[in-house]
């Protein structure tokens, strides 16, 4: 996979893991900002994708700290996690991680933002898939 991208194979379908994905991002106090699906897109273009869904969803207390620390992070706010499905069928959910998007951008002295939202996205990972 890609550097900085953490990954968990679901237990579910794609359209199960967004659902419950989102149950688990708003019961956390994060608002769902948008819902991108690339499948539905290509498919209006006359093209195929297997399921390929991007939820983009945040909270201004965690998000805001880090863009007055360096604000290029904002080009990577709010989060996003992205469920797809594999030429074999299974699914996944992948997430960005916020030490490495931290990195990315320069930022530093956000240790307890970026523990509590590495903490947040594995629970919410964990809630999604299994």
């Amino acid at each position: 996979m890609s550097d900085g991208l953490l990954v968990r194979a679901s237990a579910h379908s794609p359209e199960e893991t967004l659902g419950r994905l989102r149950a688990a991002v708003t019961t956390r106090g994060a608002a769902i900002l948008a819902e991108i699906d690339h499948a539905a897109a290509a498919g209006k273009a006359g093209m195929e994708l297997r399921p390929t869904t991007v939820l983009i969803f945040g909270n201004p207390r965690a998000g805001t700290p880090l863009m007055q620390a360096v604000q290029t992070i904002g080009i990577d706010l709010p989060l996003k996690a992205l469920v797809w499905k594999d030429g074999e069928g299974r699914t996944w959910l992948g997430v960005n991680d916020p030490h490495w998007l931290a990195r990315r951008h320069g930022v530093t002295g956000a240790d307890p933002v970026l523990a509590a939202m590495t903490a947040m996205l594995a629970e919410i990972a964990a809630e999604a898939t299994a």
